[in-house]
């Protein structure tokens, strides 16, 4: 398992529960030294039992170093870069150090989401470094579709799509699934495999700009957005999501630009969604000046810095830019951020103009509060607690409190 990360870990784990002895390989010495004690370099409900267990039984270990083996499976970041064009030097990395271990009959599998022909890109570099073993090395693409906070559920029952390049590529890949999901394995060709997990992104992040949309229509018009979706959503086929400060994680908010990046003249809606969404930070910015220019020297609490509730996962945040974007703009001690599953401020904000406080600190201290992320500890807070104080909630979770 190339990559511990989010993905590739739960995987792992999951699969030496299964009985396949399973090498994971990471460049962070931090993820090799806690999955080697047992122990989880990040939140995830249900993770930590497994790999402790596994890793007691000798199945899952971790190591820098890319060892030989029978399967790869390859569970790597992809990142933009200009144009929202896929960065594929991780992918492009992990391939290089798997390629001096191949002998011939290996199956490479791909995980990270990926534009299409990204398989076939390493296939093809594979075999430029290694000619001598076209058709002796299977590749295909089998993207997760699993829910942060819920993974070890989902990962299991979830179904999967299988891309292979070959037919005998998926079917392989099929028998190695098998061994751990009870859902049902569909089986395609790569390409199709690739651009399915970034149609299901996309069709959510449009739903989602689309209710985003409705909130700034709704801010405008005077109407509250929380019921109007509650209402228009008593119509047995409407089925519209809940507005939020924007759209983060791995998924929704990076895989739409990758379809936009492959055929940019054709996918004007979903580049459109993006734009709402990605603009919908600004917007809650202004809401917080806004209340400030109404209340001049009032502190600011920001209730959530990751990207969705219960977990410590903060990659393309909008909550974590929103806190960004605050400690820029508002004076010495004015911003204190509530985040109850990380124990630090990750580095872009650490040495800021920023305090990460305990909630009931930044209740006592802040005049004006914004949530940003329902995490438990904000949904359980009692109306009382927020007496006297200005709100921004983003999430809808206090809408009902007197």
């Amino acid at each position: 398992m190339v990559g511990l990360g989010y993905i590739g870990l739960p995987t792992a784990a999951i699969l030496a529960k299964n009985g396949v002895e399973v090498v994971g390989v990471d460049v962070n010495p931090k993820h090799v030294d806690a999955v080697n004690a047992g122990q989880l370099p990040f939140v995830e409900e249900g993770l930590g039992e497994v790999v402790a267990d596994v890793v007691a039984k000798g199945l899952l270990s971790a190591q820098a170093t890319t060892p030989p083996a029978e399967v790869y499976i390859v569970s790597v970041p992809t990142p933009f870069r200009e144009e929202y064009k896929v960065d594929t030097k991780y992918i492009d990395a992990a391939t290089d150090a798997i390629i001096p271990q191949l002998q011939g009959g290996e199956l490479l599998v791909l995980e990270s989401t990926s534009p299409p022909g990204t398989t076939e890109h390493m296939r093809d570099r594979v075999l430029a470094a290694r000619p001598e073993l076209e058709g002796k090395v299977d590749f295909s693409h089998a993207p997760e579709r699993v829910l942060p906070g819920r993974m070890m559920e989902e990962i299991v029952t979830n179904d999967r799509v299988i891309g292979g390049i070959t037919p005998q590529a998926a079917e392989r890949t099929r028998d190695l699934y098998a061994t751990f999901c009870t859902g049902e394995l569909f089986l395609t060709d790569a390409r199709t495999a690739e651009l399915s997990k970034l149609a299901e992104n996309s069709f959510r992040d449009v739903n989602i700009a689309f209710a985003n949309e409705l909130s700034l229509i709704c801010d405008q018009l005077g109407v509250n957005v929380w019921e109007l979706i509650e209402l228009a959503n008593k119509h047995p086929r409407v089925n519209i999501l809940q507005p939020g400060p924007g759209v983060g994680g791995h998924c929704i908010a990076v895989d739409p630009w990758f379809i936009v990046s492959s055929a940019p003249t054709l996918s004007r809606l979903i580049r459109t969604a993006r734009e709402v969404n990605d603009g919908k930070p600004t917007w809650v910015i202004d809401q917080v000046h806004k209340a400030l220019a109404e209340q001049p020297g009032a502190r600011v609490a920001a209730l959530g810095l990751a990207f969705k509730p219960d977990i410590d996962d903060l990659r393309e945040s909008p909550a974590l830019n929103i806190a960004d974007q605050l400690a820029t703009e508002l004076g010495e001690d004015a911003l204190l951020v509530v985040e109850p599953n990380v124990p630090e401020l990750p580095a872009r904000l650490a040495g800021r103009n920023i305090q990460l406080v305990g909630l009931d600190e930044a209740l006592a201290q802040a005049d004006l509060v914004v949530l940003l992320v329902d995490h438990k500890e904000f949904k359980e807070l009692p109306a009382e607690r927020l007496t006297g104080k200005r709100v921004i909630d983003t999430r809808g979770t206090w809408r009902d409190l007197a």
